[in-house]
């Protein structure tokens, strides 16, 4: 315990100031990916003292420096998950970046730094200015290392803005920490603490905790176990909250009073845009239950409710949800494992001509394995025929669709004149398959900036259909 915190207190000391990475530096480490061998470090990184701090401390703690980590110590996002760093690594780094004033993301994901190291990050984050981003997921954090963290969060005297906690083991007892240190905090917008053990005792306080905290916007508590007391007072913090943007409760086991809960907050709740509750056991009745706040909320534009045992009668409930809330600003429901049939296909096609910028994602559609499946002209095909009759490039279709001029059209908005524009004969199912092939990593956005350089070729037209063709499966 003596060593630890003899550890601790060199971490919290200042060193000099750092002098980053210079070119002669990038030039003499160049080319190396692999941890440094050098007969003489110090010589190869002569005059750079942040990687010489670095050196040094890994000395004294017997590690092998690790070259990735000096070479972009002059530069903002540093990436060591998976090094294996250990807690004596994770030291040597923070001691490096005390005074450092460059680097603002930091990955250190899967490195098995423990609670020891998480107290040295903690300890370094008092006294460094720049880092905003953090990554220590999986990493066995365990008590001590949660209790390290939010105390620095309580004080306030960090930087951070997004900090990544999943996997660390995080039971009941640290619960408190976080609360409380969440409740007083005014820098941290992100945080992940899912694939921890959180139970409905943790819940309860995090709950209270979102009822005061003003900052927070993105929370991901999924895969916990916060079952259905833990959801219900999330649910009444949330109700309360003006901050939060972003929530993440799936695989959670909140089941139907949960999601009565979370129906209540929506009803009042004018800032939550995300809700993912999927994976937790809400069946019809819960999802008409959750329908009660859908059918009045006016902020709302992603509900996830995928893989919870809910059949045609729950889909049809959360589309009329829309239908009938003419404040709706949804845009994606996910209920991608329920069987539909042609009538809920109906109505779909009815309420997406009333709200053209909506995406409802289910299963297979009843009846249609055992037909010959319709057949859909190729979205893209389609639109090169009408750009060539019209004597149009790509470029022109798009620039026409986007508003502001930036070249990045949000989904929703490239739906919603898909949908309303009569010109190019594309159905609801044509422009879904449309958006999925501009939009392949689901970034939420069509960036079509590529085709600048296009826009005064020949036949851009047909290149970029060649191009779609080519990456198709």
């Amino acid at each position: 315990m003596a060593d630890q915190n003899e550890e601790t207190s060199e971490i919290g000391e200042s060193p000099e100031s750092v002098v980053l990475a210079d070119t002669s530096a990038e030039k003499a480490t160049q080319g190396s990916d692999t941890d440094l061998e050098v007969e003489d470090p110090e010589k190869a990184f002569a005059g750079i003292t942040g990687a010489e701090l670095y050196l040094e401390a890994c000395r004294l703690m017997g590690v092998v420096p690790v070259s990735h980590f000096i070479q972009n110590l002059a530069k903002p996002y540093i990436n060591l998950n998976h090094h294996g760093l250990g807690p004596k690594g994770a030291k040597a780094i923070a001691t490096a970046l005390v005074s450092n004033a460059t680097v603002t993301h930091l990955e250190l994901e899967d490195n098995c730094i423990l609670a020891e190291g998480a107290i040295c990050i903690a300890e370094m984050l008092r006294e460094n200015s720049s880092l905003q981003e953090l990554n220590i997921s999986n990493n066995h954090l365990d008590t001590a290392g949660a209790e390290a963290i939010a105390s620095l969060l309580l004080d306030n005297l960090s930087y951070l803005h997004a900090l990544q906690l999943s996997g660390n083991s995080f039971g009941e007892e640290t619960a408190p920490y976080f609360a409380e240190a969440l409740m007083g905090n005014y820098q941290v917008k992100e945080l992940d603490l899912s694939h921890n053990e959180f139970s409905e005792k943790g819940g309860q306080l995090l709950g209270q905790m979102l009822a005061s905290n003003t900052t927070l916007q993105i929370l991901d508590l999924s895969w916990n176990h916060l079952r259905r007391k833990g959801t219900v007072a999330l649910g009444t913090g949330l109700r309360g909250n003006g901050a939060l943007k972003v929530l993440n409760l799936s695989w959670n086991g909140i089941g139907n009073e949960g999601a009565l809960t979370l129906g209540e907050a929506l009803k009042v709740n004018n800032v939550l845009v995300h809700l993912d509750i999927s994976n937790n056991q809400i069946n019809n009745e819960g999802a008409k239950k959750l329908c009660r706040g859908l059918e009045v909320n006016g902020k709302l534009k992603i509900l996830k409710m995928a893989s919870n045992p809910l059949t045609m009668e729950g889909a049809t409930a959360l589309v009329t949800s829309v239908r009938k809330n003419p404040k709706s600003m949804m845009e994606e429901i996910n209920i991608s494992n329920v069987l539909v049939n042609e009538t809920f296909i109906k109505l779909l096609d009815l309420v997406c001509r009333m709200r053209p910028e909506l995406d409802v994602i289910y299963g297979e559609v009843e009846g249609c394995i055992a037909k010959i499946p319709k057949q859909h002209p190729n979205p893209m095909k389609v639109i090169q025929n009408y750009l060539k009759e019209h004597n149009l490039r790509l470029w022109d279709f798009f620039r026409n669709i986007d508003k502001d001029g930036n070249m990045k059209i949000p989904v929703a908005a490239f739906r919603r004149a898909m949908m309303q524009q009569s010109s190019i004969p594309l159905d609801r199912v044509q422009i879904g398959e449309l958006v999925r092939k501009l939009d392949r990593n689901q970034t939420g956005v069509v960036d079509y900036s590529h085709l600048k350089e296009q826009k005064l070729a020949q036949n851009p037209v047909e290149g970029e259909i060649e191009e779609e063709e080519k990456e198709e499966p």
